[in-house]
């Protein structure tokens, strides 16, 4: 299996979700835009609404391991299922999401920064660490964790309150790793849950033990 962090922001640093409505038309368009079959909506220019028939028989590009959705960006974990399935699912995704957004919010012309980035996870030690470093980036909006990524330095002060923290966040795939279902449709957990046997305690003792700095070519921002 090759690994990808795939990221992609806003151009401009424009925020492209305002609320919960978008956040959670992107969710569906993660699901609704991982299939070979062209989506609906790339044959209707004025229609927001997408969806196969019932009887329709999904096969996927890309294989979804772990996203987080922040306000002016995106994280995805993937791996391809078909010869080229990564980019024309992102493809599809960026398009479609784009479509739909400048449709609601009344705007015009790129929403994101060109193709997304891709960036191989080849070294054991960033497969370690990716999965985690995704679940805990909206740490960047908890006062006082904005500094979570220095670990070394202990800088997660309040490692039960970073934690609560998360656990309120829906916009990511930590709660479906840590047995609360959230959005578990969009997600394959079986890479992480065969290395992590208990990944909600694994993420526990990430937040509260302190560790060296991660060499630079595995900072990721």
């Amino acid at each position: 299996m090759e690994l990808y962090h795939a990221l992609n922001r806003g151009v401009d640093q424009r925020i492209i979700f305002h609320d919960s409505q978008d956040y959670a038309r992107f969710i569906h368009d993660l699901y609704e835009f991982n299939d070979v079959e062209p989506a609906p909506e790339f044959s209707r220019r004025d229609g927001p609404n997408v969806g196969h028939t019932t009887s329709h028989i999904r096969k996927k590009l890309v294989d979804v391991h772990g996203w987080c959705l922040m306000k002016n960006h995106y994280h995805l974990l993937l791996s391809e299922r078909t010869e080229g399935g990564m980019s024309l699912f992102l493809r599809k995704l960026n398009v479609g999401y784009a479509r739909y957004f400048n449709a609601r919010h009344k705007r015009k012309g790129f929403l994101l920064q060109g193709r997304t980035k891709k960036i191989p996870v080849e070294q054991h030690a960033h497969f370690l660490y990716i999965l985690h470093y995704i679940h805990l980036i909206p740490l960047d909006y908890l006062p006082g964790a904005k500094d979570w990524r220095i670990r070394d330095e202990n800088y997660i002060l309040d490692a039960s309150k970073a934690l609560k923290y998360l656990n309120s966040y829906r916009w990511s795939s930590l709660l479906d790793y840590c047995g609360t279902k959230n959005f578990p449709s969009l997600i394959t957990t079986k890479s992480f849950t065969d290395t992590f046997d208990d990944y909600k305690k694994t993420i526990v003792n990430y937040l509260t033990e302190s560790a060296e700095n991660l060499p630079e070519n595995l900072r990721l921002e």
